[in-house]
């Protein structure tokens, strides 16, 4: 399942990107959430909420 356009903040850039390789993943409580990396940096970033 692919998300588009999932935007999150990095804290090395210090400021919202858009996710490269956005993946939705579930968390032990049930949520869902949104993870990938920084298109500028590399650094994983991570959003709740699908």
């Amino acid at each position: 399942m692919e998300v588009e356009r999932m935007e999150a903040y990095c804290v090395k850039c210090r400021k919202k990107v858009e996710m490269k390789n956005p993946e939705s993943v579930t968390l032990k409580n049930g949520k869902k959430a949104t993870k990938g990396t920084c298109p500028h940096c590399g650094t994983k970033v991570f959003r709740i909420g699908g």
